[in-house]
C-alpha cells in the first residue's frame, strides 16, 4: 500500500474492555497517521463510516483495511501470509497491523536510511521478540506443551489488562483515558525495543557477518570465527547458520576475539544452539582447568593463560595462540 496516498481520518475499533493487540495495533496506526480519529465502538454503521477498522468487525480483508481476527473462517498466521517466513502463531489485530504495515513504522521510529536487508533483519527480529508474544497471548495459544511450572504475570498484555475497570471501581471511569495510557506504555516499550534492536543488535549482526565472510582468512578450515570487536554473537550465528543453511559449510567449532580489557585473546568453543551448554567441539578434556605453564605444557602451545573447568572457553597472550589452540582442537 503506498501511504503517502493513503490518509485515513477514522480508524476504528472496539470499545469496552481492551486488550494489549488492538491498543497496540491503534498505536502504530497513528504513529503512521497522527491526525487519525480513533473511535471506539462495535456499533456497525460507525465502524463502516472509518478508513480502518481493527479487532472488530468480522472481516480480514486488507484491500478494504479490515483486520480482525475473532471470525471463524481466520485461521492466518505470519507463515500462512508471509511464506517465508516461520512463525504459526494465530496472528491478533496487532500482528496483522504489523503485518501489512511494520515497515513503514519501523522506518517511523528509527529515521534513518536503512538498506531492505537491515530493515527485514529487523522487521522479523521484532516480530520474533516482541509481537509474537502479543499474538499468543491474545489468541489464548499455550506458552509450551504439559503443565507450566510459573505463570509470567508482568508481561506487556498482563500490565494492559490492569488498565481497564476493575470488577469492583466505584467512582467514575473514563475508558478512553485508560486506552490513551496503554497506547502510550505500549508504545513507550516497542519504540525502546526498536531503537536497541537498530542501535545493539543489528551492529552486532553487522559484525557477525563480516566475520563469517572471512573465515576462511583466519583459517584455512573455515571452522574459526574471528571478531573483530566481541559483541553478543550466539544469537546472531545461529541465524544466520539457519539463514545460509547449506550455503555455510563447514559450520563454525570456535570463535576467537580480543580481550581489550587485558590485551589478551580468547577461544570459546561453539555451543550446539545459542541457549545450549552442550558444545560442538569443546577444548581437549587434558587442558581442562588448567592455567599458565602447565596449560602450556600440556598443550603443546605458548602463551597459555587458561581453560575452563569444562572446555567451553580458554585464553592466550597472542592472536596466534588462540588460533592455534583452536588448531590443535580441530584436530582432536
Amino acid at each position: 500500500m503506498n501511504l503517502t496516498k493513503f490518509s485515513p481520518k477514522k480508524l476504528g475499533t472496539h470499545n469496552g474492555r481492551f486488550h494489549c493487540d488492538e491498543a497496540f495495533g491503534s498505536y502504530m496506526l497513528r504513529l503512521l497517521f497522527p491526525d487519525i480519529e480513533i473511535i471506539r465502538t462495535r456499533d456497525e454503521k460507525l465502524l463502516a463510516e472509518c478508513d480502518i477498522v481493527i479487532d472488530v468487525g468480522g472481516v480480514y480483508d486488507h484491500s478494504l483495511r479490515r483486520y480482525d481476527h475473532h471470525q471463524k473462517s481466520f485461521n492466518h498466521s505470519m507463515s500462512t501470509l508471509m511464506p517465508d517466513t516461520k512463525w504459526t502463531t494465530k496472528l491478533s489485530s496487532a500482528g496483522l497491523v504489523y503485518l501489512h504495515y511494520g515497515h513503514e513504522v519501523l522506518n517511523k521510529i528509527i529515521s534513518s536510511d536503512l538498506s531492505e536487508n537491515n530493515l527485514n533483519s529487523i522487521y522479523t527480529t521484532i516480530y520474533d521478540t516482541f509481537i509474537n508474544e502479543i499474538d499468543g497471548i491474545d489468541n489464548g495459544v499455550p506458552i509450551c506443551e504439559g503443565k507450566q511450572k510459573y505463570s509470567i504475570n508482568t508481561c506487556l498484555s498482563s500490565r494492559v489488562n490492569t488498565l481497564n475497570k476493575k470488577w469492583n471501581h466505584v467512582g467514575e471511569f473514563n475508558e478512553t483515558e485508560a486506552f490513551e495510557q496503554a497506547m502510550k506504555m505500549i508504545g513507550f516499550e516497542f519504540e525502546e525495543t526498536v531503537l536497541y534492536v537498530y542501535k545493539t543488535w543489528l551492529p552486532a549482526r553487522s559484525l557477525v557477518v563480516n566475520a563469517l565472510e572471512k573465515r576462511f582468512e583466519t583459517h584455512k578450515s573455515g571452522r574459526i570465527l574471528e571478531l573483530s570487536t566481541f559483541c553478543p554473537w550466539k544469537e546472531h550465528y545461529f541465524l544466520l547458520e539457519e539463514e545460509l543453511g547449506d550455503d555455510l559449510n563447514p559450520k563454525i567449532d570456535y570463535v576467537i576475539f580480543e580481550d581489550s580489557s587485558n590485551s589478551s585473546w580468547r577461544i570459546q568453543s561453539m555451543p550446539v544452539s545459542s541457549n545450549s551448554f552442550e558444545l560442538r567441539k569443546p577444548l581437549p578434556k587434558s587442558w581442562n582447568g588448567l592455567r599458565n605453564d602447565e596449560l602450556s605444557e600440556i598443550s603443546g602451545v605458548q602463551g597459555c593463560i587458561f581453560c575452563h573447568a569444562n572446555g567451553f572457553i580458554g585464553g592466550n597472550s597472542s592472536r596466534l595462540g588462540v588460533i592455534e589452540m583452536a588448531e590443535k582442537s580441530l584436530e582432536l
